[in-house]
């Protein structure tokens, strides 16, 4: 159990509802979701961060008013960059370490070195058509599972769903007056049949690779998180998924930007129990 008892954990994390919110981690896996906001607030890249030494992660930091606002990105990942060379005959800085693993790690580790009140998962997702989903709409989510981790073996297969609550933002929902929905994770862009299946099983409307990842570290280390996920492309679409994804990204990053924005301005000046 450690130093402290239950009863101990408990009055610390009821104190920290009530104390107005200092310190917010984005964590984004793309440097391109990520750059309109760090323009937007002026934050500076950490060039000795506290996240650790000789590691490809990116943090930003910054004030907006007296927010401690910081942004946190995996990364470019080196291998990549290695194979561009051989492969290509020129240099080549990689390409960004998105998917689970990656986000995990950063997640722990600005958890661990930076002491959020709160962490914002901000990126683009695939969505469902039928669920009423557009693109550019910025949805706030609901709660996560996994579509990709298939374990038929009776409570693993449960396990493997990892159904994973946000954090519960009710007068935030009001004011920015945005779409909920549930987000399904995964570690590819495109989507089996039977990731298609587990999906709609699960009756999600968003589809990322990253989102179940950093809901399960913050749900470890107790500390809230939300979602603010961007539509890029229709899952039920007629045009392919990357295509789409890569045509919208920019327009969708700066609805991204927008509703972060608005975010950090509705959080500014309240405690946990206020959103």
């Amino acid at each position: 159990m450690g130093p402290h008892g239950d009863g101990d954990i408990e009055k610390v994390e009821s104190e920290s509802r009530r104390r107005p919110i200092s310190t917010v981690v984005f964590v984004i896996a793309m440097q391109a979701e990520a750059q309109p906001l760090v323009n937007k607030f002026g934050l500076s890249e950490t060039s000795d961060s506290p996240l650790g030494k000789g590691l490809p992660w990116v943090l930003y930091h910054g004030l907006h008013k007296d927010l401690r606002i910081y942004v946190v990105c995996p990364g470019k990942d080196a291998a990549s960059g290695i194979m561009f060379i051989f492969t290509k005959g020129v240099n080549g800085a990689g390409i960004d370490s998105v998917g689970t693993v990656p986000a995990s790690l950063i997640t722990f580790a600005s958890i661990q070195a930076l002491q959020p009140d709160i962490l914002i998962n901000a990126g683009t997702c695939g969505a469902f058509k039928v669920k009423g989903a557009n693109i550019g709409d910025v949805f706030l989510v609901s709660d996560v599972v996994f579509h990709d981790r298939r374990i038929p073996i009776p409570m693993f297969d449960l396990y493997g769903v990892g159904l994973r609550q946000a954090f519960s933002t009710p007068n935030l929902l009001k004011e920015l007056n945005l779409k909920i929905g549930r987000l399904s994770t995964g570690d590819s862009l495109d989507m089996s049949t039977q990731d298609e299946s587990l999906i709609i099983a699960n009756d999600a409307t968003l589809k990322d690779m990253e989102g179940a990842a950093v809901a399960y570290v913050a749900e470890l280390l107790k500390v809230p998180v939300i979602f603010l996920k961007a539509v890029t492309d229709l899952i039920d679409g007629d045009k392919p998924t990357a295509e789409e994804f890569l045509q919208n990204l920019a327009v969708v990053t700066s609805a991204l930007e927008e509703t972060a924005t608005k975010v950090i301005n509705f959080i500014h000046g309240k405690t946990l129990s206020d959103l």
